[in-house]
């Protein structure tokens, strides 16, 4: 029998179905589970690589011409330094390297480099607010991402000034589950908690309330930003929750406090 984590807040028994993809899901699901709770992996998000192509890879090749290289999620950058990796055996100097929150920032750091974030915060705006990106006359700046992406980051950097060029490095999906597989996750596990760490999980999430029977709009959803928790509300969930943080145990600990409110029936979302 796992032992209860004293470090962790008690979740012992409660049930967390986790939509956010792997393998970020099942490092999650082990927070959760140290403290206790029941765990569901259900990713309602897939991503895979997108093949190189003869634009890229002059993209790549030309990355000394840049100032700043911005990622925007922990798997744009592991993407884009497989592929520096191929390309550029030593960096070139100068560069100033940016991360959309600590995960992509640590992802980064692991590799050697000296990445910048956001004081507060893990989005666009807030990394938008870093005094470096404020001024740009000219300056050229690679933005590593999906296919499809906010075009806030683009917009508001060429408005400074500016000359942005969008990496796309993988696209998202979302998995074809089964009915059987839904009903597992949605009805039978009846989860306590969703994860639901971006606007398109939610999105994805909505359609398969709106196609099943299953009504999970008065469980905690916890969201990444005010915008998808605006989002949430507006598709009818009672409580969506924003984390301190995206690190995994301050998303463990927004449950935690979200669900223990419950119970006391002085729960709030914030």
């Amino acid at each position: 029998m796992a032992t209860l984590r004293t470090d962790l807040p008690n979740l012992a028994g409660r049930r967390i179905l986790i939509c956010r993809p792997e393998p970020e899901a099942s490092r999650l699901a082990q927070q959760f589970q140290s403290a206790g709770a029941q765990t569901h992996v259900f990713p309602l998000v897939d991503r895979e690589p997108l093949p190189e192509t003869p634009e890229r890879r002059t993209t790549i090749l030309s990355l000394d011409e840049f100032s700043h290289i911005i990622a925007v999620s922990p798997y744009a950058a592991r993407l884009l330094l497989e592929e520096l990796d191929t390309w550029w055996p030593q960096l070139p100097a100068g560069l100033k390297w940016y991360g959309v929150g600590a995960g992509t920032a640590k992802a980064l750091a692991e590799y050697g480099l000296s990445p910048r974030k956001p004081d507060e915060g893990w989005t666009s705006e807030a990394l938008l607010k870093l005094p470096s990106l404020s001024h740009l006359d000219g300056e050229r700046i690679l933005v590593a991402r999906g296919e499809e992406g906010r075009e806030l980051t683009r917009k508001t950097l060429e408005a400074r000034g500016a000359r942005v060029t969008i990496m796309p490095l993988y696209r998202r999906f979302c998995p074809d589950y089964t009915s059987v597989q839904v009903d597992l996750a949605l009805d039978q596990f009846a989860p306590e908690a969703i994860i639901a760490l971006s606007g398109e999980t939610l999105n994805n999430l909505i359609a398969l309330c709106a196609n099943c029977s299953h009504n999970l709009y008065d469980r905690p959803v916890i969201v990444p930003a005010r915008r998808i928790a605006d989002q949430a509300r507006v598709a009818g969930f009672n409580a969506p929750v924003i984390p301190g943080s995206l690190a995994d145990n301050d998303i463990v600990a927004a449950v935690a406090e979200q669900l223990a409110g419950q119970d006391g029936g002085s729960g709030t979302a914030k």
